[in-house]
C-alpha cells in the first residue's frame, strides 16, 4: 500500500480531451438466472410383440417438473483489471482500500455506506473517523472480515498488494480493482464505481462538470506556447517527477505544458543532469504542501542553469488534486494550467491546497 498521490507508469499512450466509453464494463444481471430444469423419463413398460406386428408406442416426452428459480445476481461488472466481479445485491457496507476511491464514494453521497478505509485516507474530515483497514505495509484482513463488507475496492497496479487482493477473493468477498492510467481512465472509473454503488446519475453528474474544467481549460490554452514543465515529487533522497506515459504526464499535457520525464516508463527518479538536459523552463512544486518552497529550489546547487530557475518560473501546486485520481480531478487539472500559465482565462479552483508556498 502506498499513497496515491504518486502515479505509476503505465503502457497507455498519452490521451488528449477525448476518451473512449467503455462500454464493454459492465453487463447487467439484474434478470434472473436461468434455472437447470430436471426432467423425469416417462418410461411404459414394454411388452414382447411378433415379428408381424406394430412397432411399440413411442414413449411420451418428458414433462420438465417445475423447480424453484436460482437466486438472481444484482449487477456484474468487469473491473480495471479484466476480472468480472458479480454482486448478489446492491451494497451497503463498502470498504474503499485507496484514498481517491473514498474521496469519490462521499462525492457519490454514498459516504454513509462506508464501512472500512486506508489510513491515507484524509478528504472528506468525515472519512478520517472511518476504521482504517489498511496501511503502507497492506490490508488488514482479519479487520476487513470484521467489518463484514459486500463490497470492496482496490487499487489497482499494486497500489492494493495483488496478494492481498487475492486473498479477500478466496474468503469469498467481491473485489473491484480500479486504476486510471490517465484523465479519461479516472473518468471511466468514476461511472464504474457509481454502478457498483447505485449512483450512476450522480457519477454522471461529476463526470460532467470534470468534462466542463477540461474544455475551459482546453479553450484557455489552445493558443498558448506550450513549455516545457518538470513537476517535481519529490526532492529526497532522489529528485523525483513523472515517468514517461505516466498520469502525472498526462496532466501536463492536458494543462498545456510538455513534461520532462525521467528516461524510463517504470522509474520516477531523475538525475540532476538529465533535468539540466531537458532545461524545464517551468518548474512545478507538487511538494510544496510538504515543505518544498521556490527560494529553496533557486538555491539549490547546479540547478541555476535551469531556464525554470533562473527565470524565477517555479510554482507550487496543491499535489492532492493534481494527481489524486477522483471528483475533484478537475479543480486539480485548473491549477496545474494556471501554474504552467500564470494569466491563463482560468476560473481559479475551488482547492487550492490551503497553506502552500508562496508563488512568483
Amino acid at each position: 500500500m502506498r499513497p496515491d498521490r504518486f502515479e505509476a507508469p503505465s503502457d497507455a499512450s498519452v490521451k488528449g480531451f477525448s476518451r473512449a466509453r467503455t462500454t464493454h464494463r459492465t453487463q447487467s444481471a439484474r434478470a434472473a438466472l436461468a434455472p437447470a430444469a430436471l426432467f423425469l423419463a416417462l418410461v411404459t413398460g414394454c411388452q414382447l410383440q411378433p415379428p408381424a406386428a406394430t412397432p411399440s408406442p413411442r414413449a411420451p416426452e418428458p414433462t420438465p417438473l417445475p423447480t424453484a428459480a436460482s437466486p438472481a445476481a444484482w449487477l456484474t461488472l468487469t473491473d480495471d483489471e479484466g476480472t468480472t466481479v458479480t454482486l448478489a445485491e446492491e451494497p451497503e457496507r463498502v470498504i474503499s482500500l485507496t484514498p481517491a476511491t473514498t474521496e469519490l464514494l462521499f462525492a457519490l453521497d454514498q459516504g454513509g455506506k462506508l464501512v472500512g478505509r486506508t489510513d491515507f485516507d484524509d478528504y472528506p474530515p468525515d472519512a478520517t473517523e472511518l476504521p482504517a483497514v489498511a496501511t503502507f505495509t497492506g490490508v488488514l484482513i482479519e479487520k476487513v472480515i470484521d467489518l463484514e463488507p459486500d463490497l470492496v475496492i482496490a487499487g489497482g497496479n499494486n497500489f492494493t498488494a495483488a496478494g492481498d487482493v487475492a486473498r479477500l477473493r478466496e474468503l469469498g468477498l467481491p473485489v473491484l480493482v480500479v486504476y486510471a492510467a490517465d484523465l479519461a481512465g479516472v473518468l471511466d472509473d468514476i461511472l464504474l464505481v457509481g454502478r457498483a454503488v447505485d449512483a450512476e446519475a450522480e457519477a454522471g453528474q461529476i463526470v460532467g462538470q470534470i468534462d466542463d474544467r477540461i474544455a475551459e481549460v482546453g479553450a484557455a490554452i489552445e493558443r498558448l506556447e506550450h513549455p516545457r514543465v518538470f513537476y517535481e515529487l519529490g526532492f529526497e533522497p532522489e529528485i523525483y517527477g513523472p515517468a514517461p506515459g505516466s498520469f502525472v504526464a498526462d496532466m501536463v499535457v492536458l494543462a498545456g505544458g510538455e513534461p520532462v520525464t525521467t528516461s524510463d516508463p517504470v522509474v520516477f527518479s531523475i538525475s540532476l543532469e538529465q533535468l539540466v538536459s531537458q532545461d524545464p523552463q517551468v518548474i512545478v512544486l507538487g511538494d510544496a504542501a510538504y515543505g518544498t518552497c521556490p527560494e529553496a529550489v533557486a538555491q539549490r546547487p547546479g540547478w541555476d542553469s535551469i531556464t525554470a530557475v533562473a527565470e524565477g518560473h517555479i510554482r507550487p501546486v496543491n499535489d492532492i488534486i493534481v494527481t489524486r485520481p477522483g471528483p475533484r480531478i478537475g479543480e486539480g487539472l485548473a491549477a496545474l494550467a494556471l501554474a504552467i500559465h500564470p494569466g491563463a482565462q482560468i476560473d481559479p479552483p475551488d482547492d487550492a491546497g490551503g497553506e502552500l508556498c508562496a508563488g512568483e
